[in-house]
């Protein structure tokens, strides 16, 4: 990124709707330039700034991976002025963006480990970029067991559901999907993610622990996967719901001493214990 101040125009090429409610839709984006594509490079974990000409711009985790070249995917959850203008666009309209921005998941750390992801609700955006990337063919055979324990308020607020689908039918991965409410058609499993996890007891030999979701869910998975005995060290967290200006200008979005933007998103909570119990 050669200035970080000025956007990339990016081109809405599909726009789905991914809730029954309507209020999150995931954006399919590519570059007009492709000299600006062919440059730019990032992992999963890492988010941008997406704006709309007029409205402002707000930061987005990457969902889609590297291993995907030629598209970015965001999803996007209506809750103001910008996500509502993003929601209002059609497909065809040019979008700006600045990024990538913020660090990645530890990679190198998760190599040749059992790797627990765990997200909740409209948070399994950047957990949606891990799983694509360790399952690509190239990758899987870096990381070892793949969990995946993922839940929503009730089954039509889940996020991605035919690719749910195709990671339920792999032999190389387990997927557990739970609403704190069924409904007449839902198969699934019942409960808060918490008690998902206990459920599930995922061992921590030899593995690691990655947890995105909204602050309710993390504070009650986070003791729970302490009892399983996972160590801070090997407990890996998205802070991304703290980010702002994505470059440390406005001072928003510090924990303890830490711009979230610059040392993070990603923190293992060993990491996050050091500072501070703002998180």
């Amino acid at each position: 990124m050669k200035n970080p101040y000025i956007p990339l125009a990016m081109r809405a090429e599909k726009i789905i709707i991914e809730t029954d409610d309507k209020n999150i839709k995931t954006f399919s984006l590519s570059f007009l330039n492709k000299a600006e594509e062919s440059s730019f490079n990032y992992l999963p974990g890492q988010f941008v700034q997406l704006s709309v000409l007029g409205e402002g711009e707000a930061p987005f985790g990457i969902a889609s991976s590297p291993t995907e070249p030629g598209v970015l995917e965001f999803t996007v959850n209506k809750t103001g002025v910008l996500t509502t203008a993003l929601h209002n666009l059609e497909e065809g309209a040019i979008i700006g963006m600045r990024g990538p921005l913020g660090n990645c998941f530890p990679l190198e750390l998760f190599t040749g480990k059992n790797i627990i992801i765990v997200g909740g609700g409209f948070a399994f955006t950047t957990l949606r970029s891990l799983v694509k990337y360790i399952l690509y063919h190239e990758n899987r055979s870096q990381f070892g067991n793949v969990t995946v324990i993922y839940g929503a308020r009730r089954p039509g607020l889940l996020l991605y559901k035919d690719e749910f689908k195709q990671w339920e039918a792999r032999p190389d991965l387990e997927v557990y999907l739970t609403v704190d409410k069924a409904d007449d058609g839902w198969r699934g499993k019942v409960g808060v993610v918490p008690n998902i996890i206990k459920e599930v007891a995922p061992s921590p030999e030899d593995a690691y622990a990655v947890v995105c979701g909204p602050p309710i869910m993390i504070k009650f998975t986070l003791p729970v996967l302490r009892q399983l005995g996972f160590p801070p060290e090997r407990t890996v967290l998205s802070m991304e719901m703290k980010m702002k200006c994505g470059i440390g200008k406005c001072g928003r979005c510090n924990i303890g001493n830490k711009y979230v933007c610059q040392a993070g998103p990603i923190f293992t909570l060993a990491q996050l214990n050091e500072l501070s119990g703002e998180y």
